[in-house]
C-alpha cells in the first residue's frame, strides 16, 4: 500500500484551522468560521446524540481530573521504549540514535512526544487506538477508520504507515524522525487493552469508576495510569527504573519461551499490528470491562488480576517495537506496510 498523504506534516499546512476534541472523543474537527456560524437551533436526531455523547465523555474527563485517553501516560510508554532499546541490533541501535531529535538522549525520552504534541498534528489523533464495536475481535477492513469514515486512520494504520514511511525515508515530505516517534509510540499505545476498546464508551473513557473508593475516575484512566502508578508504590519503590527492569529480567527469565514468539511475524514484507489489536481486543472484554459497571468500585481484586496483563503487554510492546525497528534497519530489510 503506498504511503498516504499523512505521513507528512506539511500536507496539513495551510489548511483552515481546526478545531479538534483534546482526546479520542469524537475524532471529528470542525473549522473556525463553522464554530463561529453555529446558532441554537434545533439539531437533527444523530448530531444530537452525538452532542450527548461529548458532553458526557467532558463530564468525564472533569470528574477524573485528567484528559481522556493517553496510552500508558509517560510512565508506560516511556518503559515500552526503554525495553525495545535493550533488544536493538547494533545496527539498528545507531540508525535510530542518528535519528533522534537534538533534545532527547535515547528513544525512551521521545516516546510520549506524540501525545504531547497532539494539537500541533491534529489529524493524528484516530490514530492511537482501533475501537471495535465490542465484539472482542479486531478486523482492519471494518475497524481501522475515522470518525468521518477515513480509511487507515486508526493505530495499525499508523504503524504500518510510519513503518513504511522509515523503510522510504528519502521520500519527499517525510521526516524521519517524526516517523520514528510517531512509530514508537503507536506500538506502545496499541497494546493498551483499552486502546482496542469498545466504540460506545470510547475504550473505556465514559465509564466512571472509584478507584479503591478514593479517587473518581474512568475506566480507560484506570489503565492508563491508576495500574502502574499503584503497582510502583507498592512494589518498585516509586522507581520507574525498578519496575522496568524487573519486567525486562521476566522477559529474558519467566517469559523466555514466549519472547520468540511475540516478536514473530510470518512474513518479513509486512508488519503485524493486526494481531496486535486482536490480542488487546480480546483482552479488554477479558480483563479490563470484566464484571466493571458505572460506578463500580475497583480495589485488590481488579487491580491484582490487571496489573499481570498491564506488565506483560508493556513486555510485548518493547520486544516488538524492537523486531519492528531492526527489521527496518536490517540489513536487506524488505518489511512494509500491509
Amino acid at each position: 500500500m503506498a504511503s498516504p498523504d499523512w505521513f507528512s506534516c506539511s500536507v496539513y499546512k495551510g489548511k483552515a484551522a481546526a478545531r479538534w476534541s483534546s482526546d479520542r472523543v469524537t475524532g471529528e474537527k470542525e473549522t473556525e468560521s463553522s464554530i463561529a456560524n453555529h446558532r441554537v437551533t434545533q439539531l437533527p436526531a444523530g448530531k444530537m446524540g452525538s452532542l450527548l455523547r461529548l458532553l458526557l465523555v467532558l463530564l468525564v474527563a472533569v470528574v477524573a481530573g485528567a484528559p481522556a485517553a493517553h496510552a500508558w501516560r509517560k510512565e508506560g510508554h516511556y518503559m515500552v521504549c526503554k525495553i525495545a532499546q535493550s533488544f536493538l541490533t547494533s545496527e539498528a541501535s545507531a540508525a535510530v540514535t542518528s535519528l533522534l531529535p537534538g533534545w532527547a538522549g535515547e528513544l525512551a525520552e521521545t516516546c510520549s512526544w506524540a501525545d504531547d504534541e497532539r494539537r500541533r498534528y491534529p489529524w493524528s489523533g484516530s490514530l492511537h487506538f482501533a475501537d471495535t464495536p465490542g465484539d472482542c475481535q479486531f478486523f482492519y477492513d471494518r475497524d481501522c477508520h475515522n470518525m468521518k469514515g477515513e480509511k487507515d486512520m486508526c493505530v495499525v494504520g499508523g504503524i504500518n504507515n510510519y513503518t513504511a514511511a522509515l523503510m522510504n525515508s528519502s521520500a519527499p515530505s517525510v521526516d524521519p524522525t517524526i516517523s520514528l516517534m510517531f512509530l514508537a509510540h503507536f506500538v506502545g499505545d496499541i497494546h493498551q487493552p483499552l486502546h482496542c476498546g469498545n466504540t460506545a464508551d470510547f475504550g473505556g473513557n465514559t465509564i466512571i469508576v472509584h478507584w479503591y473508593n478514593t479517587t473518581t475516575t474512568n475506566l480507560h484512566r484506570v489503565w492508563d495510569l491508576d495500574i502502574i502508578q499503584k503497582a510502583m508504590k507498592d512494589f518498585y519503590n516509586n522507581d520507574l527504573s525498578i519496575m522496568t527492569q524487573v519486567i525486562m529480567q521476566n522477559i529474558t527469565e519467566a517469559w523466555a519461551d514466549e519472547e520468540r514468539e511475540w516478536e514473530a511475524c510470518s512474513t518479513r514484507t509486512k508488519t503485524c499490528a493486526d494481531k496486535y489489536a486482536m490480542e488487546s481486543a480480546q483482552l479488554s472484554c477479558d480483563v479490563a470491562y470484566a464484571g466493571v459497571e458505572q460506578g463500580s468500585i475497583l480495589g485488590d481484586d481488579y487491580f491484582f488480576s490487571a496489573l499481570p496483563v498491564v506488565r506483560k503487554r508493556i513486555a510485548q510492546g518493547g520486544v516488538r517495537l524492537a523486531a519492528i525497528l531492526n527489521r527496518i534497519f536490517g540489513e536487506n530489510s524488505r518489511l512494509q506496510s500491509s
